[in-house]
């Protein structure tokens, strides 16, 4: 990457068209034939999603924004918004435009969300509206408590189906589909640090609890509803959730572009397809470089792991009392001697479509030779949140 991006000016950020072809085929071959719906928030880059889609054994978009849902409806037939939305204006062109109708599900867990959409297009005046419920996937542990996120607030087989019904009486709406996204499954390292073996106790435990209740969950759905998809899992999941029967559809996006994170799981090894390059711009000591940039921080909470990480060349880690910074990054370690002011520094993100958030463009690099370059959303002028 250091040999084909060094015509550019940093920052720069790679996509490795040989990983990519390797993370997909091998989600496909962990998936054991159920289809996957790629998640546009690990990617945010249209083409690569368009390009994976294009592949036997991927269909449908997963968003994170009605907005972003609208704008990939218009050449996307199948996109599902994979969080609640309360975005008026997106509510109202979405109600008033059929096609779109037609195309995308908006997601739900509470009576409160339908509401909302009938104070902005009440059902007599629009398009009906796809619906998807998200039921909650985590564990309620006796012991242990709550494992896993905090999504919805419908858990047990007769809450969903509960609210199944009440959206089935509504006028104007339509269900057709189910989500279930087990997050302390799929979004857990298990092969990461000591408590590893707790860590792989817990999933075991957790995911044999949910494929019975996640059975009893659909089929009480079923019997509201035609559902057209039952979708579960993510990336770090393919497996264990592709076994239950109930689920017609995984998720999954992070995988593709590979962030620093997943190289803590056991049951596969992806390759790293996103990489960007920093220049050295100063040397406050022999043994410490400093780039410009850097502080690029993945979403969740806020430790170590969710910062980018150093990678070429290696041995350099960032300093403990200053991380990555939002204008300036210093590294120390053996490596940092020989580097040199306008050298490049390789980072790694920790996850996987929030680059993109930083960058309008990825460079694809394919066979050691520059092959293009991809624009991100932000590229696009789109920035959904």
């Amino acid at each position: 990457m250091t040999a084909a991006t060094g015509g550019l000016s940093g920052p720069v950020a790679v996509l490795s068209a040989e990983a990519l072809r390797y993370n997909a085929a091998d989600m496909l071959v962990r998936a054991g034939g159920v289809p996957i719906r790629v998640a546009s928030k690990s990617v945010r880059v249209r083409e690569v999603v368009d390009a994976v889609l294009a592949l036997p054994g991927y269909a449908g978009i997963l968003a994170f924004t009605l907005p972003e849902a609208l704008w990939l409806a218009a050449d996307h037939d199948d996109v599902v918004v994979g969080y609640p939305t309360a975005d008026r204006a997106a509510i109202a062109a979405l109600a008033a435009d059929e096609s779109a109708a037609s195309r995308v599900t908006l997601m739900v867990d509470d009576i409160a969300q339908l509401d909302l959409v009938d104070a902005v297009a009440p059902p007599g005046r629009r398009a009906v509206l796809r619906v998807a419920i998200d039921a909650d996937a985590s564990w309620r542990a006796a012991v242990l408590g709550h494992i896993g996120v905090r999504r919805s607030p419908v858990h047990d087989p007769a809450e969903v189906v509960a609210l199944a019904r009440r959206i089935a009486a509504r006028p104007g709406f339509a269900l057709v589909g189910l989500m279930m996204y087990e997050a302390q499954i799929a979004g857990q390292p298990d092969a990461a640090g000591p408590g590893d073996p707790v860590i792989r106790w817990m999933q075991r435990r957790s995911a044999a609890e949910l494929a019975e209740r996640r059975s009893h969950v659909v089929a009480g759905v079923r019997g509201v509803a035609d559902l057209a998809f039952v979708n579960g899992g993510g990336t770090g999941s393919l497996e264990v959730t592709a076994s239950e029967s109930a689920v017609t559809e995984l998720t999954a996006g992070s995988g593709l572009l590979a962030g620093h994170l997943f190289d803590g799981y056991r049951a596969f090894t992806p390759a790293p397809a996103a990489a960007f390059g920093l220049e050295v711009v100063r040397k406050p000591r022999p043994d410490i470089a400093t780039v410009l940039g850097g502080g690029w921080i993945a979403s969740g909470p806020p430790v170590a792991s969710r910062q980018p990480r150093p990678v070429w060349p290696e041995g350099l880690t960032t300093l403990g009392r200053e991380g990555a910074g939002e204008v300036q990054t210093p590294l120390e370690g053996a490596a940092a001697r020989d580097l040199a002011i306008g050298d490049r520094v390789w980072f790694r993100h920790a996850k996987s479509g929030e680059l993109a958030e930083r960058v309008d463009r990825y460079h694809l690099v394919d066979g050691g030779a520059l092959a293009g370059e991809l624009p991100t959303y932000r590229g696009e002028g789109k920035a959904f949140l």
